[in-house]
């Protein structure tokens, strides 16, 4: 369940943590609260405690900001805090946890499809499940508009009026087949043929419409709150999900056990559409996609490009003082080289076409194992040399559809924080307790502190004995429990290779990214034949340990965008403080003051040009962390007077003691 609390003002917002991009499934949430939302998460509900952001005030009046510049960052009566002094608080259930609320999307998911068989005639249906936030139906009909989506809205609220039963009939095949061929439903036809148990369950609404389901529904239309049920957007949706074959128009809606939870929703849904980070991006200038490059390509730009150059300078110092060796590696192979790793044979629709050099064919990588491999093998090892921890901020390359592209969520070239660690079998759980302890220490940097955790066992078809299975697999599942981490248990979800360990984070509006992953391989070590020399001269297999804490830069970057709402922590925000001369008489001042605190290490930049309540303004919207206003009295007293996006008016201070509070507040991941 989601519970959501507004609630009374706070002057210091807190953070915690944090991704899942579905292309097929409801419109992204991806987006932002007014304010900064602080999330505390427990077992089976997220709740959502919705603290009002301070407001940042503005002085109304040019001729007063002229003489004070502490007056322009005081607050203006005529700003009203707006912040509701009762706590409201909504339920939001589940599909999961309210089996009713899954019946009601499902059925809704019908009601909407014989609305539109209403409206017009000629659309042919083919499939409509329930999704996490309501229901969508795909149609092969002209394309819809808003106009359309109400009249099917208005269509649907009169079949659910009319109170008409569900009713569930078995038929045979064949029957199936020929009430689908009389009223001429291909799709329908090709579902039919591809549902391999029978009988086969046909859902009537009432006498007039049917559908092949097998359930579950409410028993009639009017179990269904029409004011409870939306219909948000039309996309287009490939049948199949194959380019090769018909687009078709999908409606997506929501739908709620009542108005309350549909108004909830609906307002969650808003803020978080503040939070995209493809608005954002381009808001604070962070980052794009340039068409004439081509889809799913990365331009970071020099904001976004510190922060991501903070965050692997962050990496690369932790995992250091870890035992890591850091690699750097070529961005192409010969195809050789994916032959053997077995890319080609299993996962060649991912990979770009080989490109020919010198009568040889290349390719661009999708992943960095085997060059980790190839460093491996450069020389001999012993046991004596285990464990060997190698890591790589490795940029790799896979094709994507164009349409499957999302910002930074899909993208076609993007740089993974991969490791691979070498070791003997009674080495294994000691380096997945070291993984997940290093796992935890980068992801608590950003406020990443609540985790879906996942073990996921031997699938049917695998590599290797059953006895280096269960090793394996019991040395992942007492790391855990060395870690003290509540995990759940995916039996058969293993990749083939080996078992594995999944870990979610949590974002500040309770959506789970699936970001790090640890993978036992038992496969590449035998394709490249690697080996080691044991204690008794004779040669053994080396355990193979994936291993990725972020995922991939790009993404993680796009997580926190939206996890902080492009309000960067100070020590992560690219600039930390801008300084705002009064006028152009203080602007000497104001250059020797930003010298000097870049010379202390802080992202500081001088605006002018603009009138104060404008330099303010411009600050505020690009999230900047610290305004300093400089005026006579400031330059007379070698001061600043300071303004706090998290804490609010700060006074004036000294330029030391500035400077002081900034790097002290970095140190200790806390704001000024």
């Amino acid at each position: 369940m989601f519970v959501l609390h507004k609630m009374a003002s706070s002057s210091h917002p807190l953070f915690t943590s944090s991704l899942k991009f579905s292309t097929t499934h409801s419109p992204s949430l991806s987006s932002s609260f007014l304010s900064n939302p602080i999330l505390y998460h427990r077992p089976k509900f997220q709740s959502f405690y919705l603290f009002k952001k301070p407001h940042y005030r503005f002085f109304s009046s040019p001729a007063a900001v002229a003489t004070d510049p502490a007056t322009a960052l005081a607050a203006d009566n005529n700003v009203s805090d707006d912040v509701p002094k009762e706590v409201e608080k909504v339920v939001l259930p589940t599909n999961e946890s309210s089996h009713t609320l899954l019946r009601i999307r499902h059925t809704c998911a019908h009601v909407m499809a014989m609305a539109v068989q209403k409206v017009f005639p000629d659309a042919k249906v083919t499939i409509g499940p329930w999704i996490e936030h309501g229901f969508y139906y795909d149609f092969d009909i002209e394309p819809l508009t808003d106009k359309d989506l109400k009249k099917i809205k208005k269509e649907m609220d009169r079949i659910i009026g009319r109170n008409l039963p569900l009713i569930r009939e078995e038929v045979t095949r064949d029957e199936a087949e020929k009430r689908i061929t009389a009223i001429n439903e291909p799709y329908k036809l090709e579902i039919l043929n591809s549902i391999k148990e029978e009988p086969i369950t046909i859902y009537h609404i009432g006498n007039e419409w049917w559908d092949l389901c097998a359930g579950p529904h409410v028993e009639t239309t009017g179990n269904i709150n029409r004011r409870a049920v939306q219909l948000e957007s039309v996309a287009g949706a490939y049948w199949r999900g194959d380019v090769n074959k018909p687009m078709l128009q999908r409606i997506y809606g929501t739908a709620w056990e009542n108005e309350e939870q549909l108004k909830a929703y609906l307002h969650f849904k808003e803020e978080a559409k503040r939070r995209d980070h493809r608005r954002l991006g381009q808001d604070l200038d962070l980052f794009s996609i340039q068409d004439d490059a081509g889809g799913g390509l990365v331009f970071w730009h020099p904001k976004g490009a510190l922060v991501r150059h903070i965050i692997e300078d962050l990496w690369k110092k932790i995992h250091s003082e870890r035992g890591y060796d850091l690699l750097y590696t070529p961005h192409v192979a010969k195809a050789e080289l994916w032959s053997i790793s077995g890319h080609l044979d299993f996962y060649r629709e991912n990979m770009y076409d080989q490109m020919k050099i010198e009568d040889e064919l290349y390719q661009l990588r999708p992943m960095n194992c085997p060059y980790h491999i190839l460093i491996y093998k450069r020389k001999s090892h012993s046991y004596r040399d285990f464990p060997i921890r190698v890591a790589e901020l490795g940029t790799v390359y896979r094709y994507e559809l164009s349409g499957s592209l999302h910002g930074l969520f899909r993208v076609r070239g993007f740089t993974q924080d991969d490791a691979h660690i070498f070791c003997l079998e009674d080495q294994i759980k000691d380096e997945i307790k070291g993984v997940l302890d290093l796992t935890e220490q980068v992801l608590l940097q950003f406020g990443f502190d609540k985790y879906e955790v996942n073990l996921s066992t031997k699938p049917e078809k695998a590599v290797g004995d059953d006895d280096i299975w269960v090793k394996a697999t019991g040395a992942l599942k007492d790391a855990l429990d060395a870690k003290g981490w509540a995990y759940e248990v995916d039996e058969g979800g293993g990749a083939f290779y080996g078992p594995k360990i999944d870990l979610k984070i949590m974002d500040a509006l309770g959506r789970k990214w699936q970001c790090s992953t640890i993978q036992v391989d038992f496969n590449l070590p035998q394709r490249f034949d690697i080996t080691y020399i044991d204690s008794n001269s004779e040669k053994k297999r080396p355990i193979m340990i994936h291993r990725a804490v972020l995922g991939s830069l790009e993404r993680f970057f796009g997580v926190l965008i939206e996890h902080y709402a492009g309000d960067f922590p100070l020590w992560l925000s690219p600039v930390q403080a801008r300084i705002l001369p009064v006028t152009d008489t203080q602007l000497e001042y104001c250059k020797d003051l930003t010298e000097k605190m870049k010379a202390s290490g802080i992202r500081v930049e001088l605006c002018t040009g603009e009138r104060l309540p404008k330099l303010i303004r411009n600050a505020e919207k690009q999230k900047i962390p610290l305004m300093a206003v400089v005026g006579p009295k400031e330059v007379e007293t070698e001061s600043v007077t300071v303004r706090s996006r998290f804490g609010g008016e700060l006074g004036t201070m000294g330029v030391d003691d500035f400077i002081t509070k900034i790097k002290d507040a970095v140190d200790n991941r806390t704001s000024v």
